[in-house]
Parts: C-alpha cells; sequence; structure tokens
C-alpha cells in the first residue's frame, strides 16, 4: 500500500475518527480556520498543496466557497472528499457544491453510512459507501482505509446517495418524537417503513437512482441514526416531545430550513417529512398532531 498524503479540513468528531483511522497508515495533516491552541494556519490553498486527498470535515454550508477558495492550489490527481450530510444556502446537497466549485473533470467523492464518529475511534467496525462519477476516484479514496475497521463499497448514483444521506436526519427526528411519546414499538415499525417509502420516492425524484434509498447510505444509516442513543437527531426528537425547543440545531433542523428556502422539494407531497417540519416549526401540541397524522394516513 502506497502512504498517500491526506489533508483535514475541520477537527470536530468526525475529523478525529478519520484521523484514528487513517494516521498510521498515511501522512495525515489537520487544517482548522482557528486552531486549538490560538495560533494562526498557514493559508488553505498552501495546505492543500501536493496532497493525494483532502477531506472537508465540515458541514454542507461552507463547501462551495472552501473548495473555491483551494481549487487553483489542488493537484490534478488531488481527490476531495466531503462527509457533509446537509445542504447549502443554495439546496445543493456536498457532491453537487463539490462538482459547481470544482468542476465535474477534478476528483471529487462523498462517503455516506453508517459510521458514528465516536465508534470509529473506540475501532469498532463502520460502513459506507463511496460515491463518485469515476471509479477511479472511489478506489483511490478506499485505499486509504484499507485494512481500517471502516468498510466501504462504491457506488456511481452520487445523486441517490447525497439526497439520502440528508434527508435521512429529518427522519430520525421523527423516531426521536415517537420515542419521547412513549409510542412503543409498533410506531417504531411503522415509521421504519414510512420513512423509508417517503426517502425512496424523493430521492428518486431529485435524479437518484432506485437503489441508493435500500443501501447503507439510505436504510443503513437512516437506521442507525434514527435509533442510536448516541444521535444527535433521535435526541433532539426526544427533547422536542418534551416541550423543550431550546436545542434546535443540527443537520436535520439545517436541512428542513434550507428545503423551505430553496424549495428544491414539494413537501406538501410527502406527509411524514411534512410532519416533521411542522413540529419542528411550530409549537403545536405534538401528540395530538401524531394522532391526526395516523387518522389521515389509514383513513377508510
Amino acid at each position: 500500500m502506497t502512504r498517500k498524503r491526506v489533508l483535514l479540513i475541520g477537527y470536530g468528531e468526525m475529523g478525529h475518527a478519520l484521523s484514528h483511522l487513517m494516521n498510521p497508515r498515511h501522512d495525515v495533516s489537520i487544517w482548522q480556520r482557528k486552531p486549538a491552541d490560538g495560533s494562526s494556519p498557514v493559508p488553505l490553498a498552501e495546505a492543500v498543496r501536493d496532497k493525494d486527498a483532502v477531506f472537508f470535515c465540515v458541514p454542507t454550508a461552507p463547501i462551495f466557497n472552501i473548495a473555491r477558495e483551494i481549487e487553483a492550489s489542488l493537484s490534478d490527481h488531488t481527490v476531495c472528499v466531503s462527509i457533509g450530510k446537509g445542504l447549502d444556502k443554495s439546496g445543493r446537497p456536498a457532491f453537487r457544491a463539490l462538482a459547481d466549485a470544482l468542476g465535474d473533470e477534478r476528483p471529487h467523492v462523498v462517503i455516506y453510512g453508517p459510521m458514528i464518529a465516536e465508534e470509529l475511534s473506540a475501532d469498532r467496525p463502520g460502513f459506507a459507501q463511496v460515491g463518485s462519477s469515476n471509479p477511479a476516484w472511489s478506489a483511490t479514496v478506499t485505499e486509504l482505509f484499507a485494512g481500517t475497521r471502516l468498510y466501504l463499497s462504491t457506488s456511481g448514483d452520487t445523486t441517490g446517495l447525497s439526497w439520502c444521506a440528508v434527508l435521512k436526519n429529518v427522519y430520525a427526528i421523527a423516531f426521536g418524537v415517537a420515542d419521547g411519546l412513549a409510542l412503543g414499538d409498533n410506531v417504531r415499525g411503522y415509521l421504519a417503513t414510512a420513512s423509508l417509502s417517503e426517502l425512496a420516492e424523493i430521492a428518486v425524484a431529485l435524479g437518484g437512482g432506485p437503489e441508493a434509498p435500500y443501501g447503507l447510505a439510505g436504510l443503513g444509516d437512516m437506521m442507525t441514526t434514527a435509533t442510536s442513543p448516541d444521535s444527535h437527531h433521535h435526541g433532539l426528537g426526544m427533547m422536542l416531545a418534551r416541550g423543550d425547543r431550546s436545542q434546535l440545531t443540527g443537520e436535520g433542523i439545517h436541512t428542513l430550513q434550507m428545503v423551505r428556502q430553496s424549495g428544491v422539494i414539494d413537501i406538501s407531497r410527502y406527509p411524514l417529512f411534512g410532519l416533521v417540519a411542522e413540529i419542528v416549526e411550530s409549537d403545536v401540541d405534538i401528540r395530538a398532531r401524531w394522532q391526526q397524522y395516523f387518522e389521515a394516513r389509514f383513513a377508510p
């Protein structure tokens, strides 16, 4: 295995996890706009020079501008990698933001699936799909993690993977709300099918293939996010069920805001998505709204 030069832009939980996985095998460096030690960072355009891979360990919102900032300094072979699972202010998922900033011919991929940072850092298995329009770009990234416990498969359906990764955070909130209301295991089973059905319909309507919703980036990541006690979005749903609206943060919340702002999805066509949006955006009687939702969905 050839030792690669890797740069991580951002160093949150996932940045730490990826560094943990790659450091023994590759030369990994970190770039932060505000380093923890208070020092001044080198210019980002300088930091990316001669790197084999650049990981965007940041939310989706700034990806386009960061990619534009570094584009002229990237080597022709450098693969840009995003793990962002949100939308920017234009309603673009991370892969589209990278493509618009770098051009379709410059290497760029996304990685999505059940890969909770804390578990990766603890050397527990993680699973994900590497999505790109070029198999060689995906191969470069999978080779970076060869011999680690992050197990990767590849897909050419970048649109499908991206929308699955974005939308699952919204549906995970529904699971948390249901658990917070103690609606029971039967409701959890219903939500698994209802959320997957809507997720698949939206992803395909936005240009994705029919298989992505049932893979690691769709069903796999959704169930992990929707049921894990460490999931921010599941926990957020439980807080909303208690009437606590003090911490409406995270990629799912931002996704709802960007969907409203951009109009990229017609929320009125997707009842469960719309219910989550209403619960997040309005101080409603949540238990009563769930009952109304069930009665409307199963009206004779």
